[in-house]
């Protein structure tokens, strides 16, 4: 296993560097991807890039949201010949102490997915709960299983080759809907999934760029498809069984859009 560390990015200038010194000490190759933030969360970005060696700067010229950022990363990690990426966010709502913990779970089952399973203090906002937990039931009615205890968690372990290849498949989102649909999207290519309790915090006076009003519309139609979509999965699943052949097997069935 050859594994890097991923940290999207927008206008978190204030804990970027705390969050990148936290990275450094697992001695990891650090993908930093800039998604389009203004000028001084930039200048702070470019002096990072200058006194961290093994850090590389990837930037987007104009915001195109999280899920455009982690698939430049991941496409960009592949280039470099990484098997596997840790991502977190740059907010510093993620513990960098915990990586080790993902990186075990990869290297003990290098085919998995591995989730974050968010632990929250009294820090957590309300509607952040409640988002969740909506989320949660409506995943696992797409997925049918439990498999993933929250599809909204930043903290994730990605096997790039089975990641890329729904990314290359399937169009997926380019904002915060990306992260749910992509760990749906792997269950049902067959990926197992492991999921690692992990503390969240919102620290005072943290920014967050997850607006409820503004991004459950597009995680609400998501999950609209993925709920459609997933009597045409289990057909897929039963016709794979028939013909003796892993569900993830592309040759068993059409991709799932």
């Amino acid at each position: 296993m050859k594994a890097a560390l991923v940290v999207p990015i927008f206008d978190h200038g204030d804990t970027i560097g705390a969050v990148v010194e936290g990275l450094r000490k697992h001695a990891l190759p650090i993908l930093v991807v800039d998604d389009g933030s203004g000028e001084r969360t930039r200048a702070i970005l470019e002096e990072l890039a200058e006194d961290v060696p093994e850090l590389e700067l990837l930037r987007h010229e104009t915001n195109r949201g999280k899920g455009a950022a982690l698939r430049t990363a991941f496409r960009r990690a592949a280039e470099r010949g990484f098997t596997h990426v840790v991502h977190l966010d740059a907010d510093g709502q993620h513990d960098p102490a915990d990586v080790p913990r993902f990186l075990a779970a990869l290297r003990e089952r290098p085919d998995a997915l591995v989730l974050g399973r968010p632990v929250f203090d009294d820090s957590v906002p309300r509607t952040r709960l409640a988002a969740r937990q909506i989320s949660r039931v409506l995943v696992w009615g797409a997925t049918a299983s439990f498999a993933i205890a929250d599809p909204l968690v930043g903290f994730r372990g990605i096997p790039l080759a089975a990641a890329l290849g729904v990314i290359d498949r399937d169009a997926t989102g380019d904002r915060m809907e990306f992260e749910p649909e992509i760990a749906v999207r792997l269950v049902w290519d067959g990926v197992p999934v492991r999921n690692l309790a992990t503390p969240i915090v919102y620290p005072e006076h943290g920014r967050s760029h997850f607006d409820f009003w503004r991004e459950y519309p597009r995680l609400a139609a998501l999950y609209a498809r993925l709920l459609l979509g997933m009597p045409r999965h289990l057909a897929g699943i039963r016709a794979s069984r028939r013909a003796g052949r892993r569900p993830n097997d592309r040759r068993s069935r059409e991709p799932v859009r």
